[in-house]
Formats: structure tokens, sequence, C-alpha cells
């Protein structure tokens, strides 16, 4: 029982350093420049020589992610409160939202940061527009979810619209929300770079751009990784707090 179990946890790790591996053989192999598809051994010889670059750059992506991701649950949970009990607000608002999320944030990028100039504001307002529509939609979700029966209850004990928003409809929403930020801090950290693309100065989204122009792969591949293990790092932070805070849903 113990061996199955261990052969199934090592599965995964097994299979990605045979990926590791493989990649590294067939760079070798095939001759491959290193400006085409750097090796795995000289990414990570990269990284470390241009860790100070690399960390200070992280940091500034992370700020800029996660201001944004706070900033879009700040402004979508209110919104997405009216746009629940509010049958006119659902259906002036909802198209409108709609329409703004169908918008590629690559093409609207330009233009916030032409309205709000080169520094960490555009980068911010892109991650909110990237990020607010998930939340805003899975919390309206989670308020409407609440099955009838529930509610029928609550009102044959008198219970006020507050405290039924309190005791019923706020617990049953709860994992749809922590579901929307699990989706949206994913997508944060994509808009921050997309921002960070258009017009920057620093951060690594800045980093992949100039490494590229330069030719250098391996730093470019660098900054894509930790970019994927920033954003598996989020998503985990926020599964945490899940099992953290909704012990009553798991």
């Amino acid at each position: 029982m113990i061996g199955r179990d261990f052969l199934r946890r090592a599965t995964t790790p097994a299979m990605y350093v045979a990926l590791l591996v493989l990649w590294e053989l067939s760079v070798g192999t095939f001759d491959v420049p290193s400006w085409i598809l750097p090796a795995p051994t000289l990414i990570v010889a990269t990284a470390i020589s241009w860790a100070p670059d690399l960390i200070y750059n992280s940091y500034i992506t992370i700020a800029e992610t996660l201001v944004g991701f706070l900033l879009a649950l700040v402004l979508s949970l209110p919104l997405a409160i009216m746009i629940a009990f509010t049958v006119v607000l659902r259906q002036l608002l909802y198209p409108i939202l709609l329409a703004l999320q169908s918008i590629p944030k690559v093409a609207l990028a330009p233009l916030v940061i032409l309205w709000l100039g080169v520094g960490t504001a555009p980068k911010v307002v892109v991650v909110i527009l990237v990020s607010f529509f998930p939340i805003l939609v899975n919390v309206v979700a989670g308020l409407e979810a609440v099955p009838k029966p529930m509610l029928d209850l609550m009102h044959s004990l008198k219970a006020s619209e507050a405290a039924i928003f309190r005791r019923v409809r706020a617990p049953f929403a709860t994992p749809y929300l922590f579901t929307g930020c699990k989706i949206a801090i994913t997508f944060a950290v994509i808009g921050a770079v997309i921002g960070e693309f258009v017009a920057a100065q620093e951060g690594l989204g800045y980093m992949i751009i100039i490494s590229t122009a330069q030719s250098l792969t391996p730093l470019a591949f660098a900054a894509i990784i930790l970019l994927t293990f920033i954003s598996i790092g989020f998503f985990y932070a926020v599964e945490f707090l899940e099992r953290r805070f909704v012990t009553w849903h798991l």
C-alpha cells in the first residue's frame, strides 16, 4: 500500500524530470542554437547570473499583480451583489461588462497607457480589467445558487433580507468567490505582463521583451519560467485560503 502511494506521488515529478532530460539531450544532439532553444542547464545558469535583476523585476510584477487583483476584488464584490439583487442593474450593466470582457486586453492596453501614461497605474488598470470579470460572474452565480427551499425556510422564520444574506447567501456564495479568485489571480499575472509588454521599464514582461530583442533567449526563458511559478504560487495561495476559511464546503 505504501509502495503504491509512493509510486503515485513520484510519477508526476519523474515525468517532469524525464521531459527536462529529453529537452537537454535533444538540444545537444541536434546542436540547436541557444538563441532558438536554450538547454535547461543554460537557462538555470543564466537565471543564476541574472538573479538580482530577475528578483527585482519579479517584485515589480508581483506588486502590480497583487494591487490590481485586490482592487478588482474590492470593485467586483459590491457590484456583484447589486447585479444579483437588482434586475434593472443586471439588465443595464451585465451586457456592458460582458462587452468589456470580450475586448482583447492586448488591444486595450495601449489605450490605457495612452490615457494614464507610462508607470505603475496603467499596468494595475490592465490587471483589474483582466481579473475583474471572473470574480464578478462567480459571485453572482453563487448568490443566485441558493436552493429555493432554504430561502423559503428563512422567510417562514420571518428572517430579514439582511439576515438571509448574512446566514445563507454569503456562506453559499463564498466557495464561488474563491473559484473566481483562483481564475482571476492567474489572469492577473497575464494582465501585468501585457501591460509591461506595451510600455514599461521594469518587470518580468519588460525583461522578456528586452532579452528577446537582444537574442538573450535563455534569459527570456528564465523570466517566463519565473512567471509560471509566480502564477502557480498565487493559485495555490488562494486555494490555501479557501481551505482555511471555507471549511463547511470542503
